[in-house]
């Protein structure tokens, strides 16, 4: 068996052949020796990347837009007012729970995509900032020890 594999590293050209190995009956002619290319470490010059899309200046904001979609279908309208560099607050209340993982999963997307950040603030309500907004998140227990909200 080893003779086998020996005589065809030999043909290949992966090893010499060292004149050990028995010929067989029919003659076969020999392999033309195999060159063996080295890549280069050379760097390819970098191109440039054309935009096809315009990068939207981050404005004033204005508004903030409160969607709450009922299919999946409607994860364009969120995607266009979000491109727009405006806050969204999804409530994802009326939908299907296969739905809501999928549109979730959309604007988990669209956010990174655009440097953003998605927060939940209730269990079926997402709020995605554009990466000019800053969120503060205020300290729930500060505000429950607060004697205008202490109700006993």
């Amino acid at each position: 068996m080893s003779n086998a594999l020996r005589r065809m590293t030999n043909y290949l050209g992966l090893t010499e052949d060292d004149g050990s190995a028995q010929e067989s009956v029919a003659v076969r002619p020999k392999a033309a020796p195999v060159k063996r290319v080295t890549p280069s470490l050379s760097v390819a010059p970098q191109l440039p990347i054309a935009q096809t899309a315009t990068p939207v200046e981050p404005a004033a904001i204005d508004r903030i837009v409160t969607i709450t979609p009922r299919f999946y279908s409607e994860a364009r309208a969120i995607g266009e007012f979000y491109r727009e560099g405006n806050p969204v607050i999804m409530n994802l209340s009326d939908m299907e729970e296969s739905e809501r993982k999928r549109l979730i999963d959309f604007a988990s997307g669209l956010v990174f995509g655009h440097a953003g950040t998605i927060e939940r603030v209730t269990s079926k309500v997402f709020l995605l900032s554009p990466p000019n907004v800053m969120v503060s998140s205020e300290d729930k227990t500060a505000a429950a020890n607060a004697s205008l909200f202490n109700q006993s």
